[in-house]
Protein backbone atom coordinates (compact mmCIF):
# COMPACT_ATOMS: atom_id res chain seq x y z
CA UNK A 1 0.00 0.00 0.00
CA UNK A 2 1.38 3.52 -1.20
CA UNK A 3 2.31 5.97 2.37
CA UNK A 4 -0.32 8.65 1.25
CA UNK A 5 -2.91 6.18 1.09
CA UNK A 6 -1.93 4.45 4.85
CA UNK A 7 -2.04 8.34 5.89
CA UNK A 8 -5.56 8.51 4.55
CA UNK A 9 -6.20 5.56 6.03
CA UNK A 10 -5.20 6.48 9.25
CA UNK A 11 -7.00 9.67 8.98
CA UNK A 12 -10.19 8.79 8.32
CA UNK A 13 -9.90 6.19 11.60
CA UNK A 14 -8.78 9.16 13.80
CA UNK A 15 -11.92 11.47 12.55
CA UNK A 16 -14.41 8.58 12.53
CA UNK A 17 -13.39 7.69 16.60
CA UNK A 18 -13.00 11.58 17.02
CA UNK A 19 -16.39 12.08 15.66
CA UNK A 20 -17.86 9.35 18.47
CA UNK A 21 -15.99 10.94 21.67
CA UNK A 22 -16.57 14.37 21.31
CA UNK A 23 -19.74 15.39 20.44
CA UNK A 24 -22.29 13.24 17.68
CA UNK A 25 -23.55 11.63 20.63
CA UNK A 26 -22.78 12.85 24.55
CA UNK A 27 -24.30 12.13 27.92
CA UNK A 28 -25.74 16.19 26.86
CA UNK A 29 -27.65 14.91 24.11
CA UNK A 30 -29.54 12.92 26.43
CA UNK A 31 -29.96 15.84 28.83
CA UNK A 32 -31.13 17.92 26.03
CA UNK A 33 -34.29 15.55 25.57
CA UNK A 34 -35.16 15.57 28.88
CA UNK A 35 -35.00 19.79 28.71
CA UNK A 36 -36.99 19.71 26.03
CA UNK A 37 -39.98 17.86 27.81
CA UNK A 38 -39.58 19.24 30.62
CA UNK A 39 -39.06 16.31 32.78
CA UNK A 40 -36.90 15.32 35.65
CA UNK A 41 -35.21 12.06 35.78
CA UNK A 42 -32.39 9.12 35.54
CA UNK A 43 -31.45 7.81 32.19
CA UNK A 44 -29.03 5.04 31.68
CA UNK A 45 -27.84 3.53 27.67
CA UNK A 46 -25.63 0.67 27.94
CA UNK A 47 -24.30 -0.31 24.27
CA UNK A 48 -23.37 -3.97 24.90
CA UNK A 49 -21.07 -4.38 21.92
CA UNK A 50 -19.38 -1.82 22.68
CA UNK A 51 -19.50 -1.59 26.55
CA UNK A 52 -20.26 2.00 26.33
CA UNK A 53 -22.41 3.06 29.25
CA UNK A 54 -24.42 6.91 28.55
CA UNK A 55 -26.53 8.48 31.57
CA UNK A 56 -28.20 11.44 32.14
CA UNK A 57 -28.05 12.52 36.42
CA UNK A 58 -25.56 9.37 36.58
CA UNK A 59 -25.32 10.66 40.73
CA UNK A 60 -28.88 9.85 41.17
CA UNK A 61 -28.95 6.25 39.22
CA UNK A 62 -28.29 4.24 42.48
CA UNK A 63 -31.81 5.74 44.29
CA UNK A 64 -33.74 3.27 45.60
CA UNK A 65 -37.03 3.15 44.05
CA UNK A 66 -40.75 1.67 43.51
CA UNK A 67 -40.33 -0.84 40.64
CA UNK A 68 -43.89 -0.43 40.18
CA UNK A 69 -45.37 -2.51 37.02
CA UNK A 70 -41.87 -2.79 35.78
CA UNK A 71 -42.07 -6.01 38.42
CA UNK A 72 -44.55 -7.46 35.69
CA UNK A 73 -40.97 -8.78 34.50
CA UNK A 74 -39.94 -10.92 37.01
CA UNK A 75 -43.45 -11.75 38.24
CA UNK A 76 -44.30 -13.30 34.59
CA UNK A 77 -41.18 -15.37 34.75
CA UNK A 78 -42.05 -16.57 38.42
CA UNK A 79 -45.56 -17.18 37.78
CA UNK A 80 -43.98 -19.41 34.41
CA UNK A 81 -41.44 -20.74 36.48
CA UNK A 82 -43.44 -21.81 39.05
CA UNK A 83 -46.24 -23.82 37.17
CA UNK A 84 -48.97 -21.04 37.98
CA UNK A 85 -49.63 -20.46 34.90
CA UNK A 86 -48.99 -22.14 31.78
CA UNK A 87 -48.45 -20.15 28.65
CA UNK A 88 -48.69 -16.74 27.69
CA UNK A 89 -52.64 -17.41 27.03
CA UNK A 90 -53.39 -18.38 30.59
CA UNK A 91 -56.43 -16.48 31.44
CA UNK A 92 -57.14 -15.10 35.05
CA UNK A 93 -60.91 -14.79 34.80
CA UNK A 94 -62.19 -11.00 35.37
CA UNK A 95 -63.56 -10.52 39.08
CA UNK A 96 -66.46 -7.68 37.74
CA UNK A 97 -64.49 -5.06 39.40
CA UNK A 98 -64.58 -1.75 37.13
CA UNK A 99 -61.28 -0.04 36.78
CA UNK A 100 -60.15 2.72 35.12
CA UNK A 101 -58.29 1.05 32.11
CA UNK A 102 -60.95 -0.71 29.15
CA UNK A 103 -58.31 -3.41 29.35
CA UNK A 104 -58.27 -4.34 32.42
CA UNK A 105 -62.16 -4.87 32.81
CA UNK A 106 -62.13 -8.12 31.05
CA UNK A 107 -60.45 -11.74 31.11
CA UNK A 108 -57.03 -11.42 30.97
CA UNK A 109 -54.00 -13.34 29.68
CA UNK A 110 -50.57 -13.34 30.65
CA UNK A 111 -50.14 -11.67 27.36
CA UNK A 112 -52.84 -9.31 27.49
CA UNK A 113 -52.09 -8.30 31.31
CA UNK A 114 -48.13 -7.77 30.55
CA UNK A 115 -49.77 -5.21 27.38
CA UNK A 116 -52.30 -3.69 29.39
CA UNK A 117 -50.16 -3.28 32.71
CA UNK A 118 -53.14 -5.04 34.26
CA UNK A 119 -52.01 -5.01 38.06
CA UNK A 120 -55.74 -7.04 39.67
CA UNK A 121 -53.95 -10.19 36.84
CA UNK A 122 -50.46 -10.02 38.22
CA UNK A 123 -52.00 -9.63 42.23
CA UNK A 124 -53.87 -12.73 41.88
CA UNK A 125 -50.90 -14.32 40.09
CA UNK A 126 -48.98 -13.42 42.98
CA UNK A 127 -51.45 -14.87 45.61
CA UNK A 128 -50.99 -17.89 43.35
CA UNK A 129 -47.82 -18.28 43.77
CA UNK A 130 -47.48 -17.48 47.69
CA UNK A 131 -45.00 -15.38 49.77
CA UNK A 132 -42.75 -17.92 50.49
CA UNK A 133 -41.54 -18.77 46.90
CA UNK A 134 -41.76 -14.93 46.11
CA UNK A 135 -39.32 -14.35 48.42
CA UNK A 136 -37.11 -17.22 46.92
CA UNK A 137 -37.25 -15.85 43.92
CA UNK A 138 -36.67 -12.06 44.96
CA UNK A 139 -33.20 -13.31 46.56
CA UNK A 140 -31.92 -15.90 43.96
CA UNK A 141 -32.62 -13.09 41.59
CA UNK A 142 -31.00 -10.67 43.79
CA UNK A 143 -33.56 -8.80 42.65
CA UNK A 144 -33.53 -4.77 44.49
CA UNK A 145 -33.96 -4.48 48.34
CA UNK A 146 -35.97 -8.20 47.97
CA UNK A 147 -38.19 -6.70 50.83
CA UNK A 148 -41.92 -7.87 50.69
CA UNK A 149 -42.98 -7.10 54.30
CA UNK A 150 -45.28 -10.07 53.63
CA UNK A 151 -47.59 -8.41 51.29
CA UNK A 152 -47.41 -11.00 48.54
CA UNK A 153 -50.03 -8.85 46.31
CA UNK A 154 -49.07 -5.24 46.79
CA UNK A 155 -44.61 -5.21 47.28
CA UNK A 156 -43.80 -4.05 44.60
CA UNK A 157 -46.70 -1.11 44.36
CA UNK A 158 -46.70 0.08 48.16
CA UNK A 159 -42.69 0.76 48.51
CA UNK A 160 -41.90 -2.33 50.51
CA UNK A 161 -39.88 -3.57 47.33
CA UNK A 162 -37.42 -1.04 45.93
CA UNK A 163 -34.85 -0.99 43.22
CA UNK A 164 -32.35 1.47 41.51
CA UNK A 165 -31.72 2.09 38.10
CA UNK A 166 -28.43 0.77 38.19
CA UNK A 167 -29.96 -2.87 39.35
CA UNK A 168 -32.83 -2.27 36.92
CA UNK A 169 -30.08 -2.15 34.30
CA UNK A 170 -28.23 -5.51 35.75
CA UNK A 171 -31.75 -7.06 35.72
CA UNK A 172 -32.13 -6.33 31.55
CA UNK A 173 -28.29 -7.53 31.16
CA UNK A 174 -28.91 -10.88 32.74
CA UNK A 175 -32.32 -11.04 31.53
CA UNK A 176 -31.13 -11.07 28.27
CA UNK A 177 -28.07 -13.29 28.97
CA UNK A 178 -30.53 -15.29 30.02
CA UNK A 179 -28.17 -15.77 33.69
CA UNK A 180 -31.38 -15.77 35.61
CA UNK A 181 -32.63 -18.95 37.88
CA UNK A 182 -35.85 -19.56 35.01
CA UNK A 183 -35.91 -22.36 32.19
CA UNK A 184 -35.25 -21.64 28.77
CA UNK A 185 -39.00 -22.02 27.99
CA UNK A 186 -39.54 -19.26 30.75
CA UNK A 187 -37.30 -16.48 28.91
CA UNK A 188 -38.46 -17.45 25.52
CA UNK A 189 -42.19 -16.64 26.74
CA UNK A 190 -41.22 -13.66 28.37
CA UNK A 191 -39.40 -12.35 25.80
CA UNK A 192 -42.25 -12.84 23.43
CA UNK A 193 -44.77 -11.06 25.75
CA UNK A 194 -42.24 -8.23 25.79
CA UNK A 195 -42.11 -7.31 22.53
CA UNK A 196 -43.07 -3.98 22.20
CA UNK A 197 -44.17 -1.99 18.88
CA UNK A 198 -41.09 -2.11 16.37
CA UNK A 199 -40.29 -1.65 12.82
CA UNK A 200 -38.27 -3.67 10.48
CA UNK A 201 -34.79 -2.64 11.72
CA UNK A 202 -34.88 -2.90 15.39
CA UNK A 203 -36.91 -5.05 17.54
CA UNK A 204 -38.00 -3.60 21.34
CA UNK A 205 -38.94 -5.41 24.55
CA UNK A 206 -40.14 -3.17 27.05
CA UNK A 207 -42.04 -2.33 30.02
CA UNK A 208 -43.63 0.75 31.74
CA UNK A 209 -44.40 1.45 35.63
CA UNK A 210 -45.76 4.21 37.28
CA UNK A 211 -46.28 4.66 41.18
CA UNK A 212 -47.04 7.58 43.17
CA UNK A 213 -45.97 7.38 46.70
CA UNK A 214 -46.57 10.23 49.06
CA UNK A 215 -47.27 12.76 46.43
CA UNK A 216 -44.39 11.76 44.28
CA UNK A 217 -44.35 10.15 41.38
CA UNK A 218 -41.92 7.42 39.73
CA UNK A 219 -42.07 6.80 35.78
CA UNK A 220 -40.24 3.82 34.43
CA UNK A 221 -39.60 2.64 30.67
CA UNK A 222 -36.62 -0.13 30.92
CA UNK A 223 -36.00 -2.21 28.11
CA UNK A 224 -33.34 -2.95 25.26
CA UNK A 225 -33.34 -3.01 21.75
CA UNK A 226 -32.52 -5.33 19.58
CA UNK A 227 -30.81 -4.57 16.32
CA UNK A 228 -29.16 -6.80 13.79
CA UNK A 229 -26.07 -8.12 16.35
CA UNK A 230 -26.29 -6.01 18.65
CA UNK A 231 -28.11 -4.78 21.57
CA UNK A 232 -29.01 -1.20 23.54
CA UNK A 233 -30.32 -1.52 27.00
CA UNK A 234 -32.08 1.37 27.75
CA UNK A 235 -33.50 2.67 31.78
CA UNK A 236 -35.39 5.53 32.15
CA UNK A 237 -37.00 6.65 35.07
CA UNK A 238 -38.72 9.89 35.63
CA UNK A 239 -39.07 11.71 39.04
CA UNK A 240 -41.27 14.34 39.94
CA UNK A 241 -41.65 16.51 43.51
CA UNK A 242 -45.44 16.10 43.40
CA UNK A 243 -46.25 18.12 40.29
CA UNK A 244 -46.93 15.80 37.76
CA UNK A 245 -47.03 17.27 34.39
CA UNK A 246 -50.15 16.02 31.75
CA UNK A 247 -47.42 14.62 29.36
CA UNK A 248 -45.14 12.70 31.89
CA UNK A 249 -46.45 9.50 31.59
CA UNK A 250 -46.19 9.74 27.74
CA UNK A 251 -42.56 10.91 28.40
CA UNK A 252 -41.51 7.56 29.97
CA UNK A 253 -41.53 6.34 26.14
CA UNK A 254 -40.72 9.81 24.11
CA UNK A 255 -37.47 10.43 25.64
CA UNK A 256 -36.08 6.53 24.89
CA UNK A 257 -37.09 6.76 21.47
CA UNK A 258 -36.05 10.17 21.04
CA UNK A 259 -32.69 9.50 22.67
CA UNK A 260 -32.23 5.63 20.49
CA UNK A 261 -32.86 7.12 17.28
CA UNK A 262 -30.13 9.97 18.00
CA UNK A 263 -27.71 7.49 19.14
CA UNK A 264 -28.49 4.17 16.30
CA UNK A 265 -28.16 7.40 13.54
CA UNK A 266 -24.71 8.16 15.30
CA UNK A 267 -23.93 4.56 15.12
CA UNK A 268 -24.43 4.46 11.32
CA UNK A 269 -22.21 7.73 10.71
CA UNK A 270 -19.77 6.40 12.37
CA UNK A 271 -20.00 3.20 10.47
Amino acid sequence: MKKSHIISFLLIIFFNSLIFSQGMFTEQTIRKYFDESGEMGIFILHDLQNGKYFYHNKKLADSSLCPASTFKILNSLIGLETGVISDENFVIPWDKVERRFPGWNEDNTLKSAFKFSTVWYYQELARRVGITKMEYFLNEVNFGNKQTNGNVDKFWLDGSLTITPNEQMEFLINLYKEELPFSKRSFDILKDIMVAPSDSNYIIRAKTGWNDLDGKDVGWYIGYYQQKDNIYFFVNCLLTDGNRSSNFLNARKEIVFKVMEEYLKNLSVIK
